[in-house]
């Protein structure tokens, strides 16, 4: 599931728009906010050397700025914990996309190499400690040689140092994302996921975009304890969404209220899981299917919590409803 996850927020930030509200959002510069958006392109990643060509979190942008070019270098990172070398390794990406460049005749009609603004977008949830400046990295040396120790420093977006409510000033795609990976309660997510829904309503492409990153957010939280199935329409998931989230809201209120024994929250998360995710089932086949014999009522009601997720997953794509059940 964390793959998942990584794989469909590199999809979010391969899309122009998204990359945009990023630097608009996120990064205070007045002459960065003054570029021609409209002229975003996506830059192949095959720069990278055998020892990183399996990397799949960089992501590399231009902008035009006159006639020239500005590359965006967006690093993606999702590890748990801080990576004290991350400048270090900005400096070896940089170089490697310069070689690149050059290889390619990309450079300034002078000669020179265009400018390139190294951005790392982090998730983790330790707050960011590590060092932006690889010259950090390395200790004072008396006389000639300080002179010459390598400089290189990214620009970091931690996403846990912004509040929700500093978030939903910004109003924004790139500050729902954050707020999604990181909501205050159970209400922002319903409250979000009708703000896309309403933003995006005449962009099918981003609609579906958001709908799989937000079912992968979702599902790999444990704190939320939500199964979907394979939707990828933002207005199936706020249906799907709204028992489950009213379960996880009891469930949130209830936490905090109590702090004793944790074997009978796990049981009583479980119960409450099961019970949103039965009327879940009941309310897509009423949707899908019209009214519900009382036999299959019955057999949801007496079901197991695998089956009635097994029936979750069936019923996006069932024809009829006998091929939700049909174990043949």
């Amino acid at each position: 599931m964390s793959q998942d996850h990584d794989s469909s927020y590199k999809f979010l930030f391969s899309n122009p728009e998204l990359v945009r509200d990023l630097i608009m959002g996120f990064i205070p510069d007045e002459w960065l906010h003054s570029l021609d958006y409209t002229t975003l392109e996506k830059v192949p990643g095959h720069y990278v050397s055998e020892d990183f060509q399996q990397r799949e979190d960089d992501i590399v942008w231009r902008v035009k700025i006159g006639g020239d070019w500005l590359y965006l270098y967006l690093l993606l990172e999702f590890q748990s914990g801080v990576d004290k070398y991350m400048a270090l390794r900005m400096m070896v990406y940089i170089g490697l996309l310069y070689q690149d460049l050059i290889k390619r005749g990309d450079v300034l009609p002078d000669g020179r190499l265009p400018p390139i603004l190294p951005i790392v977008l982090y998730n983790g949830q330790p707050r960011w400690t590590a060092v932006t400046d690889v010259s950090e990295l390395i200790p004072a040396v008396p006389g000639l040689v300080e002179q010459f120790k390598p400089k290189l420093k990214y620009l970091l977006i931690d996403e846990n140092a912004y509040s929700d409510a500093e978030l939903a000033s910004v109003n924004n795609l790139v500050a729902a994302v954050f707020r999604l990976e990181h909501p205050a309660n159970p209400q922002t997510i319903s409250e979000l996921l009708s703000a896309l829904n309403d933003w995006l309503s005449d962009r099918p492409d981003l609609r579906r975009m958001f709908a799989l990153w937000i079912r992968a957010t979702l599902m790999r939280k444990p704190e939320y304890g939500i199964v979907l199935p394979q939707v990828d329409d933002l207005q199936e998931i706020n249906v799907m969404l709204a028992q489950r989230l009213e379960d996880w809201a009891r469930g949130y209120r209830a936490e905090g209220r109590q702090e004793g024994r944790q074997e009978g929250r796990q049981e009583g998360l479980q119960k409450g899981r099961q019970e949103g995710e039965l009327l879940a089932l009941q309310r897509l086949l009423s949707r899908r299917f019209g009214v519900i014999p009382v036999d299959v009522t019955e057999r949801i009601s007496k079901a197991a919590l695998p089956d009635i997720e097994l029936w979750l997953d069936r019923v996006i794509e069932a024809k009829q409803l006998a091929d939700v059940f049909n174990d043949s």
